[in-house]
């Protein structure tokens, strides 16, 4: 498993430069479906028009549409990058953390975005993922900030919850970046359809180019 999912990020990196143009392929973003109440479902406009951005934003053949994965789908190790956001509850059995460290050790990559109501949770089950590793906040310097867009205050702030500043944290497993999780940010709520939220244009742009920055990093890194 860890040669196909490392052959397959080699693979994706290509995209991101022209001379690459006349490659056939498709990345799609997979939609992480857990398990613990929560609308692992939110926004479901979201991540198609993630995908149109990059189109439109890189050389990355982006799809039409998202594929949702469940932990214990074969499917899972077939996609470099899974997602994952929601307002409620988080839950991995046992067996299904195991699953996603191996995931992640493998090559994966993991996004997770609170949409105000995930973050207790989420750091509770990802421990039971990396039980001997922490979230640590990001510094703005991280690659990720730079990686295709630049920002230089680190994650963009999209949508106000509950006040505080945007922020970024990380797992790292020998050094690689595995895990990215943004909180107090939501940048995923600016990629729905615009009557969703009623984000401004220019609001909407930071989210799409802060997620282009999460995929340009995850697959060349």
């Amino acid at each position: 498993m860890k040669t196909i999912l490392l052959t397959f990020l080699f693979f994706y990196s290509g995209l991101l430069f022209p001379q690459n143009k006349n490659v056939n392929s498709e990345f799609i973003l997979a939609r992480l479906k857990y398990h613990g109440g929560g609308d692992w479902y939110n926004d479901p406009s979201a991540v198609p028009n993630l995908h149109r951005f990059l189109q439109k934003n890189t050389n990355i053949d982006a799809g039409s549409a998202e594929s949702i994965v469940e932990i214990s789908d074969d499917e899972l190790f077939s996609f470099p990058i899974i997602f994952m956001t929601g307002h409620g509850k988080v839950s991995f059995s046992k067996q299904e953390a195991e699953r996603v460290r191996l995931y992640l050790d493998s090559g994966g990559f993991l996004f997770a975005d609170d949409d105000y109501g995930m973050d207790k949770s989420f750091r509770s089950e990802i421990k039971k993922v990396f039980p001997g590793e922490k979230l640590v906040e990001l510094p703005f310097s991280h690659k990720i900030f730079q990686s295709h867009f630049t920002f230089k205050g680190g994650a963009p702030k999209i949508h106000e919850h509950d006040g505080g500043p945007p922020k970024s944290y990380g797992i790292f497993r020998e050094g690689r970046l595995v895990v990215f999780y943004t909180f107090n940010t939501n940048i995923s709520d600016g990629w729905a359809d615009q009557a969703v939220h009623n984000d401004p244009p220019e609001i909407r742009r930071k989210a799409f180019e802060m997620g282009t920055n999460i995929i340009v990093y995850a697959l060349t890194n």
